[in-house]
């Protein structure tokens, strides 16, 4: 289903929690589910759910509820995950190549093609069924290959020129762990990653639970 506004980041970054919730009630034979139903599980309101499918136009029917499958699908579209996307994965370091290894990005659509690096000790390596590549072949590679994802693991004083390298060949998005908001080049969407951000947030979380107990 095609949007018809613009949706805040706020609820797009919210959909692939309702898509993996979706998806684990199919796993289980839940056909049917309403707001308040899934708002049990997700901890998650009934209104703000309603809100946030409303920006898609809404799937729900009154006294229904919302059908798990269609639902499961619509959102799939919206996430742009239903026929799948191509991605290569620059630097082949641990974290490229555990990266490589998640299991879970062929199960949601994502096909990993190939890694690259400037390490020469590292290329013609193979990581599962993975070639790593020499950067100096990249070029040649996007030009014969149709990749829509660039997955950035190198380090921050490389991510702006990597970035800048990837304008016009046919990359759409980059998933940044460069520890190193990067400017993209016109036409391309970056996500940048903080692991760091995910964890000094728990560490936060922490803290609050530890002042309300004492």
């Amino acid at each position: 289903m095609a949007q018809q506004k613009k949706v805040s980041a706020v609820v797009i970054r919210r959909l692939p929690r309702y898509y993996r919730y979706l998806g684990e009630l199919l796993s289980t034979g839940i056909t049917r589910i309403s707001s308040k139903e899934l708002s049990e599980k997700m901890g998650v309101t009934a209104s703000q759910i309603r809100q946030d499918l409303n920006c898609f136009g809404g799937f729900g029917q009154q006294g229904y509820g919302y059908n798990v499958e269609f639902l499961y699908m619509e959102i799939s579209k919206i996430l742009g995950v239903e026929n799948g996307r191509s991605m290569i994965i620059i630097g082949a370091g641990n974290l490229g190549r555990a990266i490589a290894g998640y299991a879970n990005f062929a199960k949601r659509g994502f096909r990993l093609l190939a890694l690259f690096d400037n390490n020469p000790a590292l290329v013609q390596q193979t990581v599962g069924n993975l070639t790593v590549y020499s950067m100096n072949e990249l070029n040649r590679f996007l030009q014969s290959h149709q990749v829509d994802i660039a997955v950035l693991t190198i380090p921050r004083a490389a991510a702006q020129q990597v970035t800048d390298q990837l304008a016009n060949t046919g990359i759409r998005g980059i998933w940044n762990f460069s520890h190193m908001e990067v400017v993209p080049p016109p036409g391309i969407c970056v996500e940048n990653v903080h692991l760091s951000d995910s964890l000094m947030t728990l560490s936060c979380n922490i803290e609050q639970m530890q002042e309300q107990e004492s």
